[in-house]
């Protein structure tokens, strides 16, 4: 099964709406969106929630205070300020690290796994959907972002493909996203910004060995920046598979929660089924 990662330097360059538009036209495939502190994808897809499962991610340190001896070494010990006067953790502030565990001369600190998100998969028109969102303040990105493409193994049949909606950026969610993948398609806008933020997660995909395509959103705003990107590409090795024209049509009918295709926007259909033709082909080329 072959697993198409969608990601971006940053948040808002149209990575969402393409892969929900991909979903149109893409047979045997799953779905998964695993940008876990904002997710979206859902908001686009008819779904029916079949598993929720807390996810346990991290470790916190807990104080048994009929065993405290109120030494203090625990306080003493903490880089980060998560034991207060009276000998409680303060859960915002731990990090899990367990150095008060080891200096505790009574043995009343323990660690104990504690929530920090939900994963879910659902049943779609488009294929199975997973998802997860990540609890406020709560940390643990990447691993969140791995268990959301465990749970699509464990409802696997004979999909061939898998389209994920990856994280922005270049950190540990993105790796995240991208390990194992066999493309990463990076979507960029028209901008320096753009650019640069392309040319960084690109770098990320090149170091893991992942194949990297490329689709400029919105290309024909600033036609200079766009024959840039391209140079870059061509300068690098990195094949642009799609340039998406600026419509307005395409807001308007994500605030009425549809993809373009199904608003009927025919010229964005055309730009995508070239672009899905292209990556098809490079896919199948790498094999």
């Amino acid at each position: 099964m072959k697993q198409i990662s969608f990601v971006s330097g940053k948040g808002g360059t149209g990575k969402s709406t393409l892969v929900a538009s991909l979903s149109l036209l893409v047979q045997e495939k799953m779905l998964a969106d695993c940008d876990v502190d904002a997710p979206n994808l859902h908001i686009l897809l008819d779904h029916q929630v079949l598993v929720m499962e807390d996810y346990h991610g991290a470790r916190e340190a807990v104080i048994d205070p009929g065993m405290c001896v109120k030494c203090g070494r625990c306080k003493e010990v903490c880089r980060f300020n998560a034991v207060n006067d009276i000998f409680e953790i303060i859960p915002m502030h731990c990090e899990g690290c367990g150095a008060c565990t080891l200096v505790c001369p009574a043995g009343a600190i323990r660690l104990e796994t504690v929530k920090t998100g939900q994963t879910y998969v659902a049943q779609t028109e488009r294929g199975t959907f997973a998802h997860a969102l990540l609890d406020i303040g709560a940390e643990g990105s990447g691993k969140l972002v791995t268990e959301v493409r465990k749970k699509l193994d464990q409802f696997q049949k004979d999909e061939k493909w898998v389209l994920i909606d990856g994280s922005p950026g270049i950190g540990c969610v993105v790796i995240a996203s991208i390990t194992g993948a066999s493309a990463v398609v990076a979507v960029a806008e028209p901008t320096k910004s753009g650019l640069s933020d392309l040319e960084r997660v690109l770098g990320v995909a090149r170091h893991f060995g992942i194949p990297g395509l490329v689709c400029i959103n919105k290309f024909d705003l600033n036609p200079e920046i766009t024959a840039e990107i391209e140079n870059f590409c061509n300068n690098n090795g990195f094949l642009v598979i799609g340039k998406i024209p600026y419509d307005p049509a395409v807001m308007k009918a994500l605030q009425e929660f549809k993809t373009p295709l199904e608003a009927g926007n025919r010229r964005f259909a055309m730009e995508i089924e070239n672009l899905w033709k292209k990556l098809e082909w490079e896919v199948g080329r790498e094999e």
